[in-house]
């Protein structure tokens, strides 16, 4: 990966004594508070570039101590550093006297955000931050390195999940238990983790003067277009009108397996005669299949991809020691994507890289934005992003199936999964709204509350019996709750965004591709509702919108199955 860097952020005298210089600069016109503007985005995202870098490599190595060690040295004295320096930046931004002669049209959603950021800041949380960031560092530890044996051979929890789609329901059972029973062994490191989490983060929140963390992430995330009734309402609707869908599907699902009831270690199974999907042989294959769908869809976005490729920015092979999950991480000083992912072989390689590369897509057609706040953009137009580029790409799956009946298994899967996964998205966000509403809660009522939350949300055509205690800890390998907290019911808001996106592009796929650039290259620019209408659709998840949403999902099911 190429090096440009001007500093070395592990020399902390010289860190500091660049913010300094940056902090004193004097600022006697509106032109300056506009160049100073531009600089201090440049400085903070060469800082930042550094400190995302550590963090891949520390992602991709969980058991290396050298690597550790950086990046647990930027936790401690380099993000506190920062926060503070930007916390400094924003007020003389806030103090300057010409502040007010800036451009609007330009300026007025940075001014929401600084004074936004302005109520969160508190230096005592900065000492609790440095606590919280090394507690997410040991869950990383501890599940990064969690593997089993199958078949005499050691296999990582993401290589054991493709096991889940195979035709013989005892090796589906197999691997499921294992899955489970992997995660069950460290509960109590895990939950002690999450105690200590709640613990600092409620303490956050009364240290501005706020009732509790949920209110406090809800203006970090500057959720400025929907509040914590909006998500209530949500979770309601889901429950009325994706439910009912989801026991169709699962009850189709028993039919097709033959059996009289549907369990746990059943709901991704292929059937008896079916074979289960191998769109991939190996890393290489994916990316270049996928470079083969991105350039039908658009040249630049297959030119971005080879760009990636070639300065070493995928690590996408699952290994044991390094973390679970998948990420596209944007590094805005050299103006590329790090996609960070497990592959485990299956269907679901394709469209979590595909999705990945949504993200770089957003982060390319970002790069004309020069105000650094501008491109911290929110969850519920980066999902947007990458949750379209799912659906849009879904046409070209040919490219991985060159069997049709295995192109439209793909098809038909992908769409049942969008519905199966919203009331899953809904659970773990009101799981966080409990939790954090109740920080005194214990760790065994944590888990009857998530179980609770799994039997309201999710379809009772699943038979739990006997493993309610898998469920009740569902919530384990969930690594938003303890990295970044409430990131998850923008999944939903997003997903039901990219439908509409999906439903404009089977009208008119060339009108479609320019409002999808033409919204992500606003970043955070403007509001939510504005980057949605810029793309055509609305910010909209009222109860009306999911049940028309529900009924097209419906409607395409029936015409793929009709191919």
């Amino acid at each position: 990966m190429q090096n440009s860097n001007t500093i070395d952020i592990r020399n902390i005298h010289e860190l500091e004594n660049k913010l300094s210089t940056l902090l004193s600069k004097p600022i006697s016109s509106e032109e300056d508070l506009e160049n100073w503007l531009k600089i201090q985005s440049k400085l903070i995202w060469e800082i930042e570039e550094q400190l995302r870098l550590h963090y891949i490599a520390f992602q991709c190595n969980t058991d290396n101590k050298e690597i550790k060690d950086r990046f647990e040295f930027d936790q401690q004295y380099v993000r506190p550093l920062l926060k503070r320096y930007q916390n400094s930046f924003d007020n003389k931004y806030l103090e300057s006297p010409f502040r007010m002669l800036l451009d609007p049209k330009t300026y007025s959603i940075l001014d929401k955000k600084i004074k936004n950021a302005q109520t969160l800041f508190c230096e005592k949380n900065i000492d609790l931050e440095v606590k919280e960031d090394k507690l997410v560092t040991e869950y990383f530890e501890i599940t990064g390195s969690l593997t089993a044996i199958w078949d005499g051979e050691e296999k990582t929890i993401t290589e054991l999940q493709s096991y889940l789609q195979d035709p013989n329901r005892n090796i589906r059972k197999k691997a499921k238990r294992l899955i489970s029973e992997q995660f069950l062994s460290v509960e109590k490191d895990l939950q002690n983790i999450l105690n200590k989490l709640i613990e600092i983060r409620h303490q956050k929140a009364k240290n501005i003067q706020l009732d509790n963390y949920r209110d406090y992430m809800f203006k970090k995330y500057e959720r400025f277009d929907y509040t914590a009734d909006d998500c209530y309402e949500l979770a309601e609707s889901v429950r009325k009108y994706v439910v009912p869908l989801i026991d169709n599907i699962y009850n189709e699902k028993k039919a097709e397996l033959q059996v009289d009831t549907l369990r746990p270690w059943d709901l991704k199974a292929a059937a008896p005669n079916q074979k289960v999907l191998k769109p991939i042989e190996n890393e290489s294959d994916l990316i270049e299949k996928s470079s083969h769908i991105l350039h039908k869809l658009d040249p630049e976005f297959s030119a971005l991809l080879s760009r990636m490729h070639k300065n070493d920015c995928l690590d996408l092979e699952s290994r044991k020691g390094k973390a679970a999950g998948g990420f596209c991480e944007h590094l805005p000083a050299s103006q590329l994507s790090f996609i960070f992912m497990n592959l485990n072989h299956t269907h679901y390689d394709v469209t979590t890289f595909l999705h990945e590369i949504g993200h770089s897509i957003h982060n390319e057609c970002m790069k004309q934005l020069e105000l650094q706040k501008y491109l911290e953009i929110p969850s519920e137009s980066a999902e947007l992003a990458s949750m379209t580029m799912e659906l849009f790409s879904m046409e070209y799956w040919d490219t991985f199936y060159e069997n049709t009946e295995e192109f439209i298994k793909a098809k038909l899967d992908f769409f049942k999964d969008i519905v199966k996964y919203l009331p899953q998205m809904i659970i773990v966000d009101q799981f966080q709204h409990w939790m954090y509403e109740n920080p005194n809660h214990t760790a065994k009522v944590r888990n009857e509350k998530y179980l609770e939350l799994h039997n309201t949300y999710q379809s009772n055509v699943v038979n739990i019996e006997g493993y309610e205690d898998w469920i009740a800890t569902g919530w384990l390998p969930v690594l938003h709750i303890f990295e970044i907290p409430f990131y998850y019911i923008e999944y939903a808001i997003a997903q039901l965004g990219a439908l509409q996106m999906y439903k404009q592009y089977k009208e008119n796929p060339k009108q479609a591709l320019q409002n999808y650039k033409k919204a992500l290259s606003l970043g955070s620019s403007k509001s939510l509702t504005e980057v949605y209408e810029a793309a055509g659709i609305r910010f909209d998840f009222s109860s009306k919108t999911i049940k028309e949403l529900m009924a097209f999902v419906e409607e395409e099911l029936k015409l793929i199955k009709q191919i």
